[in-house]
């Protein structure tokens, strides 16, 4: 069950005007320590990430993205991601109907 604070952000997010969500998938071209930590570590620091997952298999990572439209993710990826070294893959999944919201 997520905590209050995982729903606060959630709602925060939708209240200051960020309610475009991008679903995406992330992969590293490494495993290595030091470039996960960098990785988890620049993208935790975004407000724009409501959720972070690191997943086994394929792909690396799991990122909900709440923004205020495209041009605010694109802004995004290319403020935060793209500037991460060594992602090698980025799967961005719009969404065309929630049909079972979460809780």
């Amino acid at each position: 069950m997520p905590t209050a604070a995982a729903w606060r952000g959630v709602g925060d997010a939708m209240a200051v005007g960020r309610s475009f969500e991008v679903l995406v998938d992330l992969t590293l071209d490494a495993q290595d320590a030091e470039t996960v930590a960098h990785f988890e570590q620049t993208l935790a620091r975004a407000e724009e990430v409501v959720e972070l997952r690191r997943l086994f298999g394929s792909p690396d990572y799991f990122v909900r993205v709440a923004v205020a439209d495209l041009a605010a993710y694109e802004a995004f990826l290319s403020q935060y991601v793209m500037t991460i070294p060594r992602v090698r893959g980025i799967t961005s999944h719009f969404t065309l109907k929630n049909v079972k919201p979460a809780p």
